[in-house]
């Protein structure tokens, strides 16, 4: 395979290196995956990049957007299309045991009662801003914007916040989100409208209002499947440990990574070698 001054390094010192860097846990993954999917084809469950791409935007919504969820997916380690693949996988296991699951309408009114403070969501506004140390810097800038400058180019070019490589993009934010004389402002501004300089302890903010959303207080009937489907996933969830392990005492598997690891075990051993006691 190798080789380093003349010494070969062989195909089988590659496998038995690669083995132990984590080759049994992939094997075994690999043997669930067949599995399900073997389930999958008896139970005639088929998953589409519809029903993929369905999961992947509700994952968007919970974690507040996508650039929230590709922030959460590089802190895991995690690529977008390891994702994907988790998310088929989860899915593929939900269409094979929803037909277990038995969810009432009774379950869902009292899980709605019980988080209904979950479900409102506050007023929000969405804005940019640009941030410097002076006034005299900010009173500059301000000139600029008043004569027709982008806000999103000077943002990039002037501000001293970690928001400048987003054009001062800040999101959508809630009241307690912000220092106070930045909320303050922006919840009072109009849409696109720009704000004089405002003092803060970080410095000069101008600030640009570019969106808002109202507070929303959803009814049961609002919510009602969003409820059904959590709680058939918890169902899915107890039930999915189980049926695994059937899955495995039922099918006929060999794995001969794991014969070599037995065979190696017992080669180390001296059977010859005894204990004594005195």
């Amino acid at each position: 395979m190798a080789s380093v001054n003349g010494t070969k390094i062989t195909k089988d010192e590659l496998y038995n290196e690669l083995v132990a860097l984590g080759g049994t846990s992939t094997l075994d993954n690999m043997i669930t995956m067949e599995l399900i999917d073997q389930a999958a084809a008896d139970a005639n469950v088929t998953i589409t990049d519809e029903d993929v791409n369905a999961e992947i935007e509700s994952l968007k919504t919970q974690f507040g957007g996508e650039e929230a969820l590709n922030s959460a997916l590089a802190q895991s380690g995690m690529t977008l299309d390891d994702l994907k693949k988790n998310t088929e996988i989860q899915v593929k296991i939900r269409k094979i045991l929803e037909p277990q699951t038995k969810v009432t309408d009774e379950e869902i009114s009292t899980y709605y009662e019980e988080n209904k403070d979950t479900f409102a969501t506050p007023e929000q506004v969405r804005a940019s801003h640009i941030l410097v140390e002076t006034k005299e810097e900010a009173d500059a800038i301000k000139k600029e914007l008043d004569e027709g400058a982008d806000f999103a180019t000077l943002a990039k070019e002037k501000s001293t916040d970690s928001s400048a490589a987003n054009g001062g993009d800040l999101g959508f934010f809630g009241k307690g989100d912000m220092v106070e004389e930045f909320e303050k402002a922006a919840f009072s501004m109009e849409i696109n409208e720009i704000s004089e300089p405002i003092k803060s302890d970080y410095g000069y903010h101008i600030i640009k209002k570019t969106d808002y959303k109202e507070a929303t207080d959803p009814t049961l009937e609002d919510k009602k499947e969003e409820i059904r489907k959590l709680l058939v996933d918890q169902q899915v969830s107890e039930l999915s440990s189980t049926w695994l392990s059937d899955l495995r005492s039922n099918a006929k598997i060999t794995n001969k990574l794991e014969e070599e690891e037995t065979t190696q075990s017992t080669e180390s051993t001296d059977p010859t070698e005894t204990t004594t006691t005195e």
